[in-house]
């Protein structure tokens, strides 16, 4: 395996980690009840959820930086511009949280997972 494939793997299962692990700290050690309005209905939101999100997001990014490092000279910047928007973008869904706790939970996952994927997935690597 290369240097690049270990790391973005690395950052990938950190991501996931690090959401799980806030998640359980909140629901369990806190006795938070994590729950989001989608439309009319109010749904809970699992632990399986959430990593499940986190590695999609995590997977999703690896791929376009992945793509960008073939197509252009400016991976690094383009996809970074890329992911704070979406990450940015995504914080707005955390506002769907049922409660303020459930709002503060899902805005620092979102914050968590993106930052750690914005800072770890492109690494020192990408010169392009």
């Amino acid at each position: 395996m290369t240097r690049i494939l270990v790391r973005r793997s690395a950052v990938t299962a950190g991501a996931v980690v690090l959401a799980v692990a806030e998640y359980a700290t909140v629901r369990w050690g806190a006795g938070i009840d994590l729950a989001a309005r989608t439309g009319a209905s109010t749904r809970a939101v699992s632990v399986t959820a959430v990593a499940v999100a986190a590695a999609l997001a995590a997977l999703a990014g690896w791929g376009l930086l992945a793509l960008l490092e073939r197509v252009t000279t400016r991976a690094r910047a383009l996809w970074t511009t890329i992911a704070v928007v979406v990450l940015l973008i995504s914080l707005v869904g955390a506002l769907g949280g049922v409660g303020a706790g459930a709002v503060a939970t899902f805005v620092l996952l979102h914050l968590t997972v993106g930052v750690v994927l914005i800072v770890g997935l492109p690494g020192r690597e990408v010169t392009r």
